[in-house]
């Protein structure tokens, strides 16, 4: 049984983190970043104002009927549909959610904001963060992200080897790749001196696997990408789609009600989540598991990407 709330979602199958209950923190693609190629699509509130967004006594309590369930929850994540280091109250909720349970708590997070010494501190007690690095240059940032005006790359990336310096958790570094973009020979070694510098606990390569926001965001090729993941070294590894749900608990029901709403209309995204009532994220990972399943496929027409049966 999922539970459909206004700010958690899943568990779902996530790639790197088992079985994730996911906790959003912000509305709807409020963000630091404009990602080319956010599955999500355009970001419509671009920020760098930390608020309460959603109030945190709310949050715990959607989270306190959670863990009453028999659910099987390997991480508690805050992901969402933004960055949820804008939430000003993120770390009250990660103290409050350790006192609450043994279940590691994650923070997947664009890094755009680490600069910034007072965040650093609130995401101290997490277990696992996994923040983002998409380029080595100013000029590629700036094209793959399109940011707040106010984040420049070298304080960006600062912020990333303080927190390495403070922070006494696991590091997850997640480098998306795109083809043509940041994949060059001289991008690829500046990629490794940044790196080198961070020392993560692990590098997560990545690429463009699900509709991205610009139609030209191409994914790099998996022997290219085999190629990178030996020049950065043994702790770097290429993130492959999810398994688990094959091999594992598989919603069904989720799955069929998606296969009976596009199979009388094809549908969007967010046709979908609306439609159901199920957060974006979730929505996603099973759209993965239908096309895996060969089910369904995904077409563009116009502007718009539309889900439809095989």
């Amino acid at each position: 049984m999922s539970i459909n709330k206004s700010y958690i979602y899943g568990p779902v199958p996530s790639r790197r983190l088992g079985f994730s209950l996911g906790l959003d923190l912000v509305p709807y693609k409020t963000c630091s970043y404009d990602c080319i190629y956010c599955q999500l699509g355009k970001t419509t509130n671009k920020t760098v104002e930390r608020k309460e967004y959603v109030n945190k006594d709310i949050i715990l309590s959607q989270l306190d009927e959670v863990l009453k369930c028999d659910e099987q929850i390997d991480y508690i994540t805050f992901s969402g549909s933004g960055e949820p280091t804008l939430n000003s109250s993120i770390g009250d909720l990660i103290k409050e959610i350790k006192k609450m349970t043994q279940i590691k708590v994650a923070v997947l997070t664009n890094g755009s904001l680490l600069s910034d010494g007072k965040i650093r501190y609130e995401l101290n007690p997490a277990d696992l963060v996994v923040p983002s690095l998409d380029a080595a240059l100013q000029t590629t940032f700036e094209r793959i992200n399109r940011s707040d005006s106010s984040i420049e790359f070298d304080r960006m990336v600062n912020g990333l080897l303080k927190f390495r310096e403070e922070f006494k958790g696991l590091i997850w570094l997640e480098v998306m790749l795109i083809k043509g973009i940041n994949d060059t020979i001289k991008e690829i070694g500046l990629f490794k001196s940044i790196i080198s510098k961070i020392v993560p606990d692990k590098i997560h390569l990545n690429t463009v696997v699900r509709p991205p926001t610009e139609k030209y965001c191409l994914p790099v090729p998996e022997d290219e990408l085999t190629r990178f993941k030996s020049f950065f070294g043994k702790n770097c590894e290429i993130i492959a789609e999810s398994r688990i749900s094959s091999k594992r608990r598989k919603r069904k029901d989720l799955g069929n009600k998606i296969l009976g709403l596009i199979g009388r209309r094809p549908c969007t995204l967010s046709d979908i989540s609306t439609s159901l009532s199920v957060h974006p994220n979730e929505v996603i990972k099973y759209l993965d598991i239908l096309q895996k399943d060969n089910k369904i496929i995904y077409v563009e027409f116009g502007e718009k990407g539309y889900y439809k049966p095989v």
